[in-house]
C-alpha cells in the first residue's frame, strides 16, 4: 500500500500547486487574438527600462491604418489643387501724360515751379509727372553801344506748363501748391494743350530739337511806327518803320530825302520812337 494514498485529495493538489509556484518559468507571454482581429503586440523593453509597443508595418496595414490618423485634417492630402484664379491688377496710368497749362502768379513763375517739383518729390508722385517748364525763348538784344547779348524772355508770363497725369492725387497736389491758381480749361475741367501748340513751345524751350529756329532779335518796333534816327549819317532824320529783320536786328526806315521817300536800313538800336 502506498504511503501517499492516505493523504486527502485536497492536500495533494495544494502541495502540487506550491511546487509549481517555486519553480521559475520562462514562458513568452502573447496577447490572445481578439474577436475583431486586432494586431498582436509584443512587449519590448527599451534600454531605459521602459516598455513600449512595437507594432509592425504589416500589423498596421492589416488593421487598415494608413499612418495619417495623427496628421491634422487640414494638412492631409486633399487631392488635386483647384486652379488659382488670376486677378488682373488695374493698369497704371502713369504713361498717359499730357501737357497742361497752370495759371500762376506773375513774376513768380520760377519759384512756383520749384515749389511744385519739391512737393511732387515729397509726395512720391514722380511717376505721374514729367517736365514742368516755363515757356521761354532766347532773344538777342543790343545795348546802346551796339553790343549783342542773349536773354531769355517768357512767352506766356503768368503761366507754367506741366507734363502730367490728371488724377485725384495730382490734381489736389497742384491745386494746393502756393501761387498756383488753376488749370486752364472749361467748366473747371483741365484741358490738355493741342499737339501743334506744345510742339511750338518745345522748339523754343529746347533749341537742340529738330526744327528749332534761330535766335530771335528783340526789336521794340512794329511796321508803321514813327521813329527818329539818333546815330549815324542820318542822325535827327525822321521816318516810318517799313521792314523789321529780327534775325539780324535791323529795321528799314522810310526817310524823306530831297523830297522823296527813301528806304534806309539801320540797326534797330540806332533809332528811337517819337
Amino acid at each position: 500500500m502506498n504511503a501517499d494514498s492516505n493523504i486527502p485529495p485536497e492536500q495533494s493538489s495544494t502541495e502540487s500547486g506550491s511546487a509549481a509556484e517555486v519553480q521559475p518559468t520562462e514562458t513568452a507571454v502573447s496577447a490572445p487574438l481578439g474577436a475583431t482581429g486586432a494586431a498582436s503586440q509584443q512587449v519590448d523593453e527599451s534600454p531605459t527600462g521602459e516598455a513600449h509597443d512595437a507594432t509592425t508595418a504589416e500589423d498596421a496595414s492589416a488593421s487598415g491604418d494608413d499612418g495619417d490618423n495623427d496628421v491634422p485634417w487640414e494638412y492631409q492630402d486633399q487631392g488635386p489643387a483647384e486652379p488659382l484664379e488670376l486677378i488682373e491688377e488695374p493698369a497704371d496710368d502713369a504713361d498717359d501724360k499730357q501737357w497742361y497749362i497752370l495759371k500762376v502768379q506773375v513774376n513768380r513763375e520760377d519759384s512756383i515751379r520749384e515749389a511744385l517739383m519739391r512737393r511732387v518729390r515729397i509726395a512720391g508722385l514722380e511717376r505721374y509727372f514729367g517736365d514742368i517748364i516755363i515757356p521761354t525763348e532766347d532773344v538777342a538784344e543790343f545795348t546802346k553801344t551796339g553790343k549783342r547779348r542773349i536773354v531769355k524772355r517768357k512767352l506766356y508770363p503768368g503761366y507754367v506748363v506741366a507734363h502730367m497725369v490728371i488724377n485725384d492725387d495730382t490734381w489736389f497736389l497742384v491745386r494746393e501748391t502756393s501761387g498756383i491758381g488753376d488749370f486752364t480749361g472749361s467748366a473747371g475741367k483741365p484741358a490738355p494743350m493741342p499737339t501743334a501748340e506744345i510742339d511750338k513751345i518745345l522748339r523754343t524751350v529746347k533749341p537742340d530739337l529738330e526744327g528749332a529756329g534761330q535766335v530771335r532779335t528783340s526789336i521794340p518796333f512794329k511796321h508803321g511806327d514813327r521813329v527818329r534816327v539818333k546815330e549815324g549819317y542820318f542822325q535827327n532824320f525822321e521816318g516810318e518803320v517799313d521792314v523789321i529783320d529780327e534775325t539780324h536786328g535791323r529795321v528799314t526806315v522810310m526817310i524823306n530825302i530831297f523830297g522823296r521817300p527813301t528806304p534806309v536800313e539801320l540797326e534797330h538800336w540806332q533809332v528811337e520812337a517819337i
